[in-house]
């Protein structure tokens, strides 16, 4: 299976706009990743906008990014980081990562675009020794009838999917990752920017294994 999936416009759009709203997601990276520890592997770590946000406490960070611009800006980023980060390629379907190697797996943004979101979840849970720890932060349905309409049809039209670089904004993430076998210990919704927004609402919070 290849390690790569190209999304070239879409990648130096993504570069950017993270940039533009780090502001306001920040405090909400943070709180993400607010005392972790040993192990941890992040699926999906685009160019590398968690990496400063990683406590110094964790030991060491796999970083799995299958876009190659992205993965460059994430190299260049793990070389200022205050951890030990290591930048590999990779799909969510397949990682190449032991059986309970990690003590955490951070999930930010990512869940929405995997082509299999169950069968992520089952790797994520399966890389992760017992008793781990699921951080996630992602985007899902609205719990508002008209909105998650639109996002259906959105996601139905192929259209946003082919832009937002394989996103879909109707995925009922915290049921998939319930369904997945992690048990949720909290959560909370929040949005970032205009609520109107097809990624709004987002779900952030932790699951056990």
């Amino acid at each position: 299976m290849s390690r790569d999936v190209h999304h070239p416009l879409f990648a130096r759009f993504f570069d950017r706009l993270s940039r533009v709203i780090e502001p306001e997601a920040g405090p909400y990276r943070d709180e993400l990743l607010s005392g972790l520890s040993g192990h941890v592997i992040e699926l999906g770590a685009g160019n590398g906008i968690n990496f400063s946000h990683y406590p110094a406490s964790v030991q060491k960070l796999v970083a799995i990014e299958p876009e190659p611009y992205l993965r460059a800006r994430a190299e260049r980023a793990a070389r200022s980081a205050q951890i030990t980060i290591e930048v590999r390629p990779g799909v969510a379907d397949e990682l190449d990562a032991p059986d309970s190697g990690f003590d955490a797996a951070v999930a930010c943004l990512v869940l929405c675009t995997v082509p299999d979101q169950s069968r992520a979840l089952g790797e994520l849970r399966r890389v992760l020794r017992p008793g781990g720890e699921l951080r996630f932060f992602e985007h899902v349905r609205s719990s508002v009838r008209g909105k998650a309409r639109v996002q259906a049809i959105a996601d139905a039209s192929r259209v946003w999917p082919l832009i937002g670089g394989g996103c879909h904004s109707a995925r009922d993430t915290l049921t998939a990752i319930e369904d997945a076998g992690f048990e949720v210990e909290r959560s909370r919704s929040v949005d970032i920017g205009a609520s109107y927004l097809l990624t709004n609402p987002h779900v952030l919070g932790i699951a056990m294994k």
